[in-house]
C-alpha cells in the first residue's frame, strides 16, 4: 500500500518540512507533484523485489528495498524504500524513499 499522500504531500512536496530535501532528488528524475502517480507506481514495483528485514519495532517488522529507479525524463538513481508488516497484517505498506548512498 503506497499511500497517495505519502507520495504527492510528503516526497514531492517543495513545502514539507523533511520531503522538501527529497522532492528536489525526485524532481531531478522527472517526477512532479501534479502528477504524483507515476512515483506512486514505480514505488509500489518496489514492493515486489527482495526485501531486507531491518528492525523490528512495536508498530511491526521493517523492510527495505534497494534498487534503480527510473524517472519520467529517462534519468536513472539508485533509491532505497523502506517498508512496514504491522503485526497482524500479512501486506507491506510504504514509509518512505530516497537516494541510496
Amino acid at each position: 500500500m503506497v499511500p497517495q499522500a505519502k507520495i504527492e504531500a510528503y516526497l514531492l512536496s517543495p513545502a514539507h518540512l523533511v520531503g522538501r530535501h527529497k522532492q528536489v532528488f525526485f524532481k531531478s528524475l522527472g517526477y512532479a507533484q501534479s502528477e504524483w502517480r507515476f512515483l506512486e507506481r514505480d514505488i509500489r514495483a518496489f514492493a515486489s523485489r527482495d526485501a531486507r528485514a531491518t528492525r523490528r519495532t512495536k508498530y511491526g517488522q521493517k523492510y527495505e528495498v534497494r534498487g534503480a529507479i527510473t524517472g519520467p525524463n529517462d534519468h536513472t538513481a539508485r533509491i532505497v524504500t523502506a517498508w512496514i508488516v504491522r503485526g497482524g497484517e500479512d501486506f507491506p505498506r510504504f514509509l518512505t524513499a530516497y537516494p541510496e548512498d
